[in-house]
């Protein structure tokens, strides 16, 4: 029998987060049955193709939880019938923490709770250590279904992440995911001596789909960077960098795919250097526009900072892309990224924020072709080797498929979610604590 496992996502899809698509295409090939419940529906009407290829069932749990009361209240009660002990205790837990955001949580957790009763899983994951795994945390807690997740980089290093909540969310999980050896540790530190079961898997890549191109194909003197505009990627710094380049007489241009809330700062800073011609903010590309871009590119640059919020990158994707693809690659030294480039041998790297440190890796490069010929020969063969995504999923297939499952309780459903007889007392259209102080 295939194993049923259920993602708990904040949005989906969410077109930023390719890795979560590779993961449940993978898990699809190779067997697994997955349904997705996601929080929030998406919101930028972007997608990219692979979308097309995923099978999953998405369920879309209410995302202002007071506005469908009828629909929050049936689900509630089906969980309280099943398991009437569990759904009091933490009601009341919330009712008497009384916190907006926890109230929504609980509320969306026992409307995908509601749905489980009816359409077993074995296990649930969650990615990112905050709204989604709070909601598989509470859907645990409410009919036992054991859960795991993986946690990132804002989810686990913003300034804003209560450290008590996440050791909470660690310790009740059957395994935690985290996508970088520099993650794994500070999360166990974050533990100190209270068991967590924290396991290092990295980020995957479709390899198939980051081919390297002909070497006629690229552009000499293009320096590409991708992600979104937002602080800790570092585009004010790389932007800094071509003003050298360009005090130094090298022939270049810098192509930046993405889109963020920087940009009009970003657009600035071009402007006050006289960078215009030289670098050009192409906005957000689909998938198969920014692999091709991959294959034009010389050099790739992504010299990602700490941002003022404590916000920081993981593992970035984007580095494995350009590696698969065959370029030479400039990052910084900055928490999982010495994981994936092995400086002076697949790629460079300064240190966070050094301008100029930037600037003369990014020219050492552009200079000398045989040096981002072989260290771009060497990027690919890394990818194949640590971060191939069939590779890195089928040890999560069998993570998940652990006998870790929690004692079920055999109890007889009292209704069903789907018998429209069910007599519900009229409910107004309250906010969400009203809501919850009704069910």
């Amino acid at each position: 029998m295939k194993p049923r496992i259920a993602y708990i996502l904040k949005m989906y899809p969410r077109f930023s987060e390719t890795f979560i698509v590779n993961e449940i295409l993978e898990l699809e090939r190779q067997g697994v049955d997955v349904r997705i419940y996601s929080l929030r529906k998406p919101d930028d009407g972007r997608f990219h193709a692979n979308l097309a290829r995923v099978r999953a069932n998405v369920i879309y749990a209410p995302q202002y939880p007071q506005m469908e009361p009828e629909r929050v209240a049936r689900a509630h009660a089906v969980v309280r019938s099943h398991h009437p002990r569990r759904y009091q205790a933490l009601r009341d837990e919330v009712s008497a923490r009384g916190d907006d955001y926890v109230v929504k949580r609980f509320l969306q957790a026992g409307y995908i709770a509601g749905h489980l009763l009816e359409h077993p899983v074995d296990a649930l994951h969650a990615h990112f250590a905050s709204s989604a795994t709070r909601v598989a945390n509470f859907i645990h807690r409410l009919i036992g279904v054991p859960y795991s997740f993986t946690a990132h980089a804002k989810d686990i290093f913003h300034q804003n992440v209560s450290r008590k909540s996440l050791q909470g969310k660690m310790a009740a999980a059957r395994f935690v995911v985290t996508v970088s050896d520099y993650n794994r540790s500070y999360l166990q530190s974050l533990m100190g001596d209270e068991p967590a079961d924290i396991r290092r898997l990295y980020n995957g890549i479709d390899l198939q789909q980051f081919p390297i191109g002909p070497e006629r194909d690229r552009r000499p003197g293009l320096i590409l960077s991708v992600g979104r505009l937002v602080e800790k990627k570092g585009f004010d710094v790389l932007i800094r960098a071509c003003a050298l380049l360009s005090e130094w007489g090298l022939n270049y241009r810098c192509q930046i795919i993405g889109k963020g809330e920087q940009r009009e700062a970003l657009k600035t800073l071009i402007a006050e250097l006289r960078l215009e011609r030289q670098v050009a903010l192409l906005g957000p590309r689909p998938q198969d526009e920014v692999a091709a871009a991959y294959r034009r590119a010389s050099v790739f640059a992504l010299p990602c900072v700490v941002g003022a919020d404590g916000n920081r990158d993981g593992l970035p994707t984007v580095l494995l892309e350009a590696m698969a693809s065959g370029l030479a690659v400039v990052s910084t030294s900055l928490t999982g990224v010495p994981e994936i480039i092995d400086h002076n041998v697949n790629g460079l790297l300064v240190e966070p924020g050094d301008v100029e440190g930037l600037a003369f890796a990014l020219s050492s490069l552009l200079l000398y072709h045989n040096l981002r010929r072989e260290m771009g020969r060497a990027a690919r063969r890394k990818v194949e080797e640590t971060f191939d995504v069939r590779k890195n999923v089928a040890q999560l297939k069998k993570w998940l498929a652990e006998p870790a499952r929690a004692q079920r309780l055999e109890a007889p459903l009292a209704f069903s979610l789907s018998q429209p007889s069910l007599e519900l007392p009229a409910i107004p259209v309250p906010d969400a604590k009203e809501l919850l102080a009704v069910l």
